[in-house]
């Protein structure tokens, strides 16, 4: 099974940016972690700051992988495009946030993209990409 994690804008400084909603932890030390945990999945990772290229990510791999794990960071409450790249493929998506952003500010609490995912998780850390990824292979 081949699950696509990717990371939206400023995940890239994961463990450096707001520990206290964050924590200190990089994400690619937990991918690390990830991998060993899920030794039969072939998991891939990709982070980018751009929104064209995560559409870009989502149509290279959205017919071929069984599953994207996605957390797109601020374009969450802002890009109908990747709403729509993610409505347009064929994998299913699990939006994932490590913040509960329901507890945050108002402008967080709508999501653009969750109409087109298959769920959203939110508010258990790193173990939110865990969580997305048990919701892809529980059959």
């Amino acid at each position: 099974m081949n699950i696509q994690i990717i990371n939206g804008p400023n995940l890239n400084l994961l463990g450096v940016r707001e520990k206290s909603i964050y924590g200190d932890s990089s994400f690619e030390t937990y991918f690390v972690e990830l991998q060993a945990r899920y030794p039969n999945l072939t998991l891939t990772y990709y982070q980018s700051n751009v929104e064209g290229e995560i559409i870009n990510k989502l149509h290279e791999i959205g017919f071929s992988y069984d599953g994207v794990v996605l957390n797109a960071g601020a374009y969450t409450h802002t890009s109908v495009a990747i709403a729509d790249a993610i409505a347009a493929i064929k994998a299913p998506v699990i939006e994932v946030h490590i913040s509960n952003v329901y507890k945050r500010e108002e402008f967080r609490h709508h999501s653009m993209l969750a109409a087109s995912c298959k769920g959203v998780i939110a508010g258990f850390g790193m173990d939110s990409y865990r969580l997305g990824i048990e919701s892809l292979i529980v059959k």
